[in-house]
């Protein structure tokens, strides 16, 4: 009987100290239970709401405005840089020259600035100028396929001449859109219909006239100066990789053939060669957008890619409701110029490149062009400003001024042609005031174009660490 209670006993205190252990471990949370040592949980918090609408911040500018308490240069010392440069025999005979202020428009010095003489590449400004402000910068250019029978589909050209031949690169310009993916979205849109094998037709009909300006000489595509100029083409239609290279004589044809093959590595048999042919009223079935339009006037006016601004001076002639031609390119072009305020009477273009010969601009227009790409009246031609190339640091200045105090505070379109040397742009003097000149010289000597611009770099170094007071 004690044994038996002693037992019971024994049993108990077990129990009551495994309880005890066991409430302990629940305190310290090691094992389940609703007694804890731990701090209360916070209650949680209300659920977030939307904040109210609030004004965006402003957007940076990238060119600042113009400081109108700098002191503006005294033109007689501005007119004895420019009678200095005019009677500089590596300029030859022809000259004209014109500096005015950026802010007030004022001309401070100038030799014929009204008689008109061959932009060559300047004349890519107007059309920069007539692109931002014709059409939106953000516009882009599509290249499409579209079926156009039940065993036929077309590769439709929508200006993009820049096309990658196989992936499209987001980040870049120049290959902005890619065929493969073009193949790729295709291939897919045929899958679905069940088709495997396919005639493809190019359709380049958007743009019309001749494909290379009369005014060009025939060597001009072979040495890579320009391209034929038609609404598609991988890689400008470029034959190989470089800046100066043969280019394809039918862009459009070299474009579908490429893409012939990107529809064979997705898995889509292509009957034959392409052909040029119509889309006309066929179902899309693939897209890619080419970089947006400012981008582009970038592009051109950094690298002064002549087939590129002529595809741009096309855009413009279509916005119109002109031919998009050489002819309706340049018509469109000056038009648009004009509508700014700029007197375009007597200004002709050949083409709007500046590539041919024949054309016709004053440097007192070109300095008016210019001048309007910082004008706080017409914003989207900052772009047109920022675009162009920087002295010592960028484009076709880059390997000028590399030594001069106007490394990076020139900004300026260069233009050279066989006997032509011509510059216009801005430069921030030593008072920090801002002047647009421009500087033609078409009647340079010959022995090409390094002697001209040594003497066009010189006054525009002078005039970029003049005070001039």
């Amino acid at each position: 009987m004690a044994t038996a209670a002693r037992v019971a006993g024994v049993g108990t205190l077990v129990v009551v100290l495994a309880a005890g252990a066991y409430a302990t471990a629940d305190a310290y949370d090691v094992v389940p239970g609703v007694v804890t040592l731990a701090p209360p949980v916070p209650d949680p918090a209300p659920f977030p709401t939307a904040p109210g609408a609030v004004e965006p911040t402003a957007v940076p500018r990238v060119l600042g405005d113009l400081d109108p308490q700098a002191p503006l240069p005294a033109a007689p010392q501005v007119q004895a840089l420019v009678d200095a440069l005019v009677t500089d025999a590596r300029l030859g005979p022809s000259v004209g020259v014109t500096v005015v202020d950026q802010l007030t428009g004022e001309v401070l010095a100038g030799h014929q600035p009204d008689a008109g003489r061959v932009p060559a590449s300047t004349a890519k400004v107007l059309t920069g100028v007539a692109a931002l402000t014709a059409l939106d910068p953000a516009t882009t250019l599509p290249t499409t396929v579209v079926r156009v029978d039940a065993g036929t589909i077309a590769l439709v050209g929508g200006g993009d001449m820049m096309l990658a031949a196989g992936a499209g690169d987001p980040a870049a310009t120049v290959g902005h859109a890619g065929l493969a993916d073009l193949a790729a979205a295709t291939a897919t849109a045929l899958a679905q219909q069940g088709v495997t094998t396919v005639r493809l037709v190019v359709d380049d009909t958007l743009f019309s006239g001749p494909t290379q300006s009369p005014g060009w000489d025939p060597s001009y595509v072979r040495d890579g100066f320009a391209a034929p100029v038609t609404a598609l083409a991988v890689d400008i239609a470029k034959l190989r990789e470089g800046e100066y290279v043969p280019r394809s004589p039918d862009p459009s044809l070299a474009a579908g053939e490429a893409f012939a093959q990107r529809l064979a590595e997705a898995g889509v048999t292509v009957d034959g060669k392409p052909r040029r042919g119509s889309a006309s009223g066929g179902l899309e079935l693939a897209r890619v957008e080419s970089a947006p339009l400012v981008d582009v006037v970038h592009y051109f006016l950094e690298t002064s890619d002549n087939t590129i601004t002529e595809v741009v001076s096309r855009l413009v002639a279509l916005d119109a409701g002109l031919p998009a031609s050489f002819d309706g390119g340049t018509q469109a072009v000056l038009h648009q110029v004009s509508t700014l305020g700029v007197d375009t009477a007597g200004a002709r273009l050949v083409d709007a490149s500046g590539l041919a010969a024949g054309s016709s601009l004053s440097p007192a227009l070109l300095a008016d062009v210019v001048r309007l790409t910082t004008d706080p009246q017409h914003s989207a031609l900052r772009d047109v400003a920022v675009g162009m190339p920087v002295a010592g640091l960028s484009g076709t200045l880059s390997g000028r001024y590399t030594t001069s105090d106007a490394r990076g505070l020139v900004r300026a379109k260069t233009g050279s042609l066989p006997n032509v040397t011509s510059l216009a742009g801005t430069a921030l003097d030593a008072q920090r005031r801002q002047l647009v000149f421009v500087v033609m010289a078409d009647q340079t000597p010959e022995g090409g174009q390094w002697a001209p611009r040594q003497a066009v770099d010189a006054f525009v170094s002078q005039l970029a660490s003049c005070g001039c007071r």
